[in-house]
C-alpha cells in the first residue's frame, strides 16, 4: 500500500531530481573559475563569457521548448534535454580536441582550444538544462492538478540545493573536476531513462497541450502579441524590476566564490570561501515562508522586504570581514534573492490578464534571464578592469535600482 501512494509521487521525484541535477552541474562552474583560470591561462573575463554564454543559450530555450512541448509532449522534450545535459557534461570529461582562438586585442594572444572544448560542453549544458523548467511547471501542474502549489514548492526547494552540493563537491568531493562531470553526466542519463519509464502513464487521458485547449483566449498568441502585454506602465516598471534584480544576482553567483578567496576581495581562501558560497542556496528555504507570507501581508511589502535585505546584503559583503561575518552577509543576501521569486511570480500573475498569463511570463521569464546570462560576462570584464569592489559595487548598485523602480511602482499603484 505503501509503495503504490509513493507511485503516485514518482513523476514529481523524477522531475525534481532531474531538475536538482541541472542545478548541480550549472553551479560546478563558479566554483572552478579559478582552477580553470590556472588550468588553461585564461582571465576572468573569459570564464565570466563562458558561463555567460552558458545561460544566454539556457535562457533562450525557454520559449521553444515550451511550443515544442505543446506539440510532442512535456515528457520527450524533458527527456531529450536531459540527454543533451548528459552529452554536455561527458563532453567535459573529454573535452573536444578544438584549434586556439586567437584574440586580436587583450593581454593573450589565443584562448586555448582546450578551454573552448570546455565552453562546448558548457553550451550542451546550458541547451539541455535550458528544456527543462517551463516545460516541468506544466508538467506537474497537469499530473498534480490539485496540489499545483505544493509541487511546485518542492521543485523548486529541492532543485536549490543542487547550488548546496555542488561547491561542497568541488572542495571535497572529488578533487578532479573531470569526475564530477563525469558522475554527474551518468546520472543524468540514468533519471532520464527512468523518467520516460515512469511519467507518461501519469499523462494518459489528458493530453500534451494547455489547459485552454487551443481555444480562442482574445490575446495575440504571437511573440509581438505577448509583447504587447509589457505595455502598460506598472508591468513594464517591473520588468525593469526582474531585469535589475536577474543581473545583479547572476553577476555575484558567478563571481562570489572567486570574490570571496581572493585577497583583493574577502581573503577567505579557496575551501572556506565554496564553503560559504553553499549557505547562500541552503537559505533558499525561505521562499517557503515568503510565498506565504505574500498572501498575508501584501505582494509589494514583501518585495520591498526581499529586495531590501538583498541590498543590505551586497552591501555588507563589500564592507565586512572575517568568516563570520561574510558569512552572515551571504546568508542575508540569500534571503533576500531567494525570497524574491515566488513574491516576483505572485505579482507577475496579478499584472497578466488570466488567460495570457503563462505565455506572458515565458515572455517576460526569457528576458530577466537573458539580462542575467550578460551579467558574468560584464562582471569578469569590471574585475579584470577595476578589481572586485568596483565590480560588486557595480552588481550591488543594479539592486538598488531594482529598489528605486519598486518605489515608482508603489507611487503609481496608489495613484490607482
Amino acid at each position: 500500500m505503501e509503495l503504490r501512494r509513493l507511485a503516485r509521487y514518482d513523476a514529481l521525484v523524477l522531475t525534481t531530481l532531474l531538475w536538482f541535477m541541472a542545478k548541480f552541474v550549472r553551479y560546478l562552474f563558479p566554483p572552478l573559475f579559478d582552477p580553470f583560470q590556472a588550468a588553461f591561462g585564461v582571465s576572468n573575463t573569459a570564464t565570466g563569457l563562458a558561463f555567460s554564454a552558458l545561460m544566454t543559450v539556457y535562457a533562450l530555450m525557454q520559449f521553444p521548448s515550451g511550443v515544442i512541448a505543446d506539440r510532442r509532449g512535456p515528457v520527450r522534450v524533458i527527456a531529450a534535454g536531459a540527454v543533451v545535459a548528459a552529452l554536455g557534461s561527458l563532453a567535459l570529461v573529454v573535452p573536444l580536441p578544438l584549434p586556439d582562438l586567437p584574440v586580436p586585442v587583450g593581454p593573450v594572444s589565443a584562448v586555448p582550444g582546450e578551454f573552448l572544448g570546455v565552453v562546448a560542453g558548457m553550451l550542451l549544458i546550458g541547451v539541455g538544462t535550458g528544456a527543462h523548467k517551463t516545460v516541468a511547471v506544466r508538467l506537474l501542474a497537469t499530473v498534480h492538478e490539485q496540489r499545483t502549489g505544493r509541487a511546485l514548492g518542492v521543485l523548486d526547494t529541492v532543485a536549490a540545493f543542487g547550488g548546496v552540493a555542488a561547491p561542497l563537491a568541488v572542495t571535497y568531493a572529488l578533487p578532479d573536476w573531470r569526475g564530477l562531470f563525469l558522475a554527474s553526466g551518468l546520472a543524468v542519463a540514468a533519471l532520464a531513462v527512468l523518467f520516460v519509464r515512469q511519467t507518461p502513464r501519469h499523462l494518459e487521458g489528458r493530453g500534451a497541450v494547455d489547459a485552454s485547449d487551443g481555444g480562442d483566449s482574445g490575446v495575440d498568441s504571437s511573440l509581438l502579441g505577448y509583447l504587447e502585454l509589457m505595455k502598460p506602465p506598472r508591468v513594464a516598471l517591473f520588468v525593469g524590476v526582474t531585469v535589475a534584480f536577474a543581473f545583479g544576482y547572476n553577476g555575484v553567483v558567478a563571481f562570489l566564490p572567486s570574490y570571496l578567496a581572493a585577497d583583493a576581495g574577502a581573503g577567505l581562501g579557496r575551501a572556506v570561501a565554496n564553503t560559504i558560497y553553499s549557505v547562500l542556496f541552503v537559505v533558499s528555504l525561505v521562499q517557503l515562508g515568503t510565498g506565504e507570507l505574500t498572501d498575508r501581508v501584501g505582494r509589494l511589502p514583501m518585495l520591498f522586504a526581499t529586495v531590501a535585505a538583498a541590498v543590505a546584503g551586497a552591501a555588507l559583503l563589500l564592507s565586512v570581514r572575517g568568516v563570520a561575518a561574510v558569512g552572515a552577509a551571504v546568508a542575508l543576501f540569500g534571503l533576500g534573492c531567494h525570497g524574491f521569486r515566488p513574491v516576483r511570480s505572485a505579482y507577475l500573475m496579478s499584472l497578466l490578464p488570466d488567460d495570457a498569463a503563462g505565455g506572458g511570463l515565458g515572455v517576460v521569464r526569457t528576458v530577466l534571464m537573458t539580462a542575467g546570462a550578460i551579467a558574468p560576462g560584464v562582471t569578469g570584464f569590471l574585475i579584470d578592469t577595476q578589481g572586485y569592489d568596483a565590480a560588486f559595487a557595480a552588481l550591488g548598485g543594479s539592486f538598488v535600482v531594482a529598489l528605486a523602480l519598486l518605489g515608482l511602482i508603489a507611487l503609481l499603484s496608489r495613484e490607482r
